[in-house]
């Protein structure tokens, strides 16, 4: 509207444009609140998942360590204590 036309509305009217208006703010204000939320709920669980491919990452490190610690552990009793030999059979004449 031009400022002509609001000049020659009643006061009612003018005060049911302004009620409108608020109304359509209120809603808007609303729909920015909820999206404000899910952003942040995404938000958090791109922080989460960062955090479990962290976490995963280190188990990994510590699984690769503890399997070499049992590798070095199985190759040392090997070491102490090796297989006995097979006995050798008779030769048949």
């Amino acid at each position: 509207m031009t400022d002509k036309e609001f000049k020659r509305l009643k006061r009612s009217e003018l005060i049911e444009i302004i009620y409108e208006y608020q109304k359509r703010e209120q809603a808007l204000q609303s729909r920015v609140e909820a999206l404000q939320a899910q952003l942040d709920e995404k938000n958090l669980k791109i922080q989460q998942a960062g955090s479990i491919a962290e976490a995963t990452a280190a188990l990994t490190g510590i699984f690769e360590a503890a399997q070499k610690t049992a590798d070095a552990y199985l190759e040392h009793i090997r070491a102490a204590d090796p297989p006995p030999e097979p006995e050798k059979k008779a030769d048949k004449i």
